[in-house]
């Protein structure tokens, strides 16, 4: 089910870059996702998004990124996808994200687009428009395993997919990572299969790839991934109860080890565990 929403604000602003994506200003066009992965934390009741199946279409979402930009005294990269996939298959219909990469590369400013699709190579041409300013796209690949994929990201295109996108961007020259995470406790934290991961962003071209060997459960959203539990993994809900009890960051019982294998791996095939920043500079004053 969709349904239009009038936004009142559509950049929210971070005092300084994130540490993890460089993200100055993040962009949410939709509320609610289609991909419905089973571990996503925006169902927590913070957001306030009573149904996530629910998705909201911003419908002045394009008018507001225009007034928005032009206020701007410093031109900071604008970040996409931590709420929900910008190309979930609704923007297949809507171009909603493709339109506000065309409004973002006429104010030159710089974009990171957090994906789980495919759909991210129909926007290739505004991309390598934005990234003569600075443009990233990280494709979140959480298991090398499809079947699994399926199950845990039921919306989402597959992982072999995923990397193959990372692979088609790559060859076009934008600035492509894989994002490692979650890694689900007992269900993706086999070290065999997070080194082949590592392994095959690198045979795609991954110019970064960054890893967090754990989930994160709070309210509404740890509920949800428990009854996701009972019905894909019975019996394993007991098993994250006994370890984690109601603590919000749930790390694998491996992460570690883990971590040290990620290195050591990313090291030998020369892929950093950092993404490169974009350099921010004030706008002058009009």
């Amino acid at each position: 089910m969709t349904r239009p929403i009038a936004a009142r604000v559509l950049l929210s602003s971070n005092p300084r870059p994130d540490p993890w994506f460089g993200i100055r200003y993040t962009m949410n066009l939709y509320r609610g996702c289609q991909h419905q992965c089973v571990y996503c934390d925006s169902r927590s009741e913070c957001y306030g998004i009573d149904d996530f199946a629910d998705v909201q279409v911003k419908t002045n979402a394009l008018e507001l990124l225009e007034r928005e930009l032009r206020r701007k005294r410093t031109r900071g990269t604008v970040g996409t996808g931590s709420m929900n996939d910008p190309y979930m298959p609704l923007e297949g219909e809507i171009g909603l994200t493709g339109r506000a990469l065309e409004i973002l590369a006429r104010h030159e400013f710089p974009v990171h687009v957090i994906t789980k699709s495919t759909l991210v190579l129909r926007d290739l041409e505004v991309l390598r428009r934005i990234s003569r300013v600075y443009a990233a796209v990280s494709l979140t690949v959480t298991t090398p395993d499809d079947e699994l994929s399926r199950r845990l990201e039921p919306g989402a295109p597959v992982s072999s997919a995923r990397l193959r996108t990372v692979a088609e961007l790559s060859a076009q020259g934008i600035l492509t990572g894989v994002l490692i995470m979650p890694v689900l406790p007992w269900i993706e934290d086999r070290e065999e299969d997070v080194l082949r991961l590592v392994d095959q962003a690198h045979a795609a071209g991954a110019r970064y790839v960054m890893a967090s060997f754990g989930v994160t459960l709070r309210d509404r959203q740890r509920a949800h991934y428990y009854g996701c539990l009972d019905e894909l993994f019975p019996g394993l809900r007991q098993e994250y109860q006994r370890r984690y009890g109601d603590q919000y960051g749930c790390p694998s019982p491996a992460a570690d080890r883990l971590e040290m294998l990620f290195r050591e791996r990313c090291a030998a095939h020369g892929i950093s565990i950092r993404m490169p920043f974009y350099q921010g500079e004030q706008l002058p004053l009009l």
